[in-house]
């Protein structure tokens, strides 16, 4: 399961809630990862491309580790893949912009859908709320403007959604953190909805009587046709790229060493890149055999 919504709108901070009463892993997205973060914050025109292929290939890399989660238990996570594109759309332009389309479509394929993605709304001045009570550093100058359009995206984006089942939750005037029985409310909807995903019909639940229904179930549909095997191996050679840079990271900080005699930071890195490397062999059809 997934969790969305708008920069400030409590997906972290709802999974982490929901963590133990699921009994599930959480995979949370690492932004402050991103050396580009803060300074695309001050000047979003000047390190948009940066920022997002960072992030494009870091989330990536996440939800391709995460299969390891799936095969114990169910896994909640803070955000899914498509969010990336999102972003994308609204900061990068020209043909950096096309350039990062290819790239992204050549990774979302390999990318496993979540089962049920849960949107949390909220009106811009609520979200400038709480982005103003957690205070990061990084977006104590938040513009205004910037979620505005942010939510305005992620509005037309879950208005026609149909990749996945979709909960849609109204979080202007819940408290999930301090009243125990909003979030109490919001796990009976998702279990209510996890259960119903595949029966042959599923009715919306029941609204409340606010003027926006406080809960909306979106059903599933059939998605769309798969793109070129091609991209799907140039995404693994990406990933395997980004692996042998981080090979080359561990052996520059000289990180400390584990238990089999090998460097930890060095050895997790390995174990990246010849996994990606199998995948890119398996994708082109390729014997690796026998070491030359």
């Amino acid at each position: 399961m997934a969790v969305e919504g708008v920069i400030g709108v409590g997906k972290t901070t709802l999974v982490r809630l929901l963590q133990p009463r699921f009994q599930a892993a959480q995979l949370l997205e690492a932004f402050d990862e991103n050396p580009f973060l803060s300074d695309f914050y001050a000047d979003r025109a000047r390190y948009a491309f940066q920022t997002q292929i960072f992030f494009l290939l870091s989330r990536y890399r996440q939800q391709q580790a995460s299969s390891k989660f799936l095969r114990k238990s169910a896994l909640l996570s803070d955000y899914f893949f498509a969010k990336d594109k999102l972003f994308a759309h609204l900061n990068v332009i020209g043909d950096e912009l096309a350039m990062y389309d290819r790239l992204y479509e050549a990774l979302a394929e390999k990318v496993r859908q979540p089962d049920l993605v849960v949107y949390l709304r909220a009106d811009t001045d609520t979200l400038m709320a709480r982005i103003a009570m957690r205070d990061r550093p990084y977006e104590r100058q938040m513009d205004r403007a910037y979620i505005e359009a942010l939510r305005q995206r992620y509005e037309a984006l879950f208005a026609t959604y149909e990749a996945t089942p979709l909960l849609i939750i109204e979080t202007d005037k819940m408290d999930f953190v301090r009243d125990p029985k909003d979030l109490s409310d919001i796990e009976n909807h998702i279990r209510a909805t996890l259960s119903g995903i595949h029966q042959p019909r599923l009715p919306d639940i029941e609204t409340m009587s606010e003027a926006r229904p406080a809960w909306k179930l979106i059903p599933v549909r059939e998605p769309e046709s798969r793109i070129e095997a091609n991209w799907q191996a140039l995404g693994d050679f990406l990933a395997l790229s980004e692996a042998v840079g981080h090979i080359g990271g561990a052996l520059s900080q000289q990180p400390p060493i584990g238990p089999d005699g090998a460097p930890e930071t060095l050895q997790h890195a390995l174990k990246i890149a010849a996994h990606t490397l199998i995948s890119l062999a398996e994708r082109a059809n390729v014997s690796l055999g026998e070491p030359l």
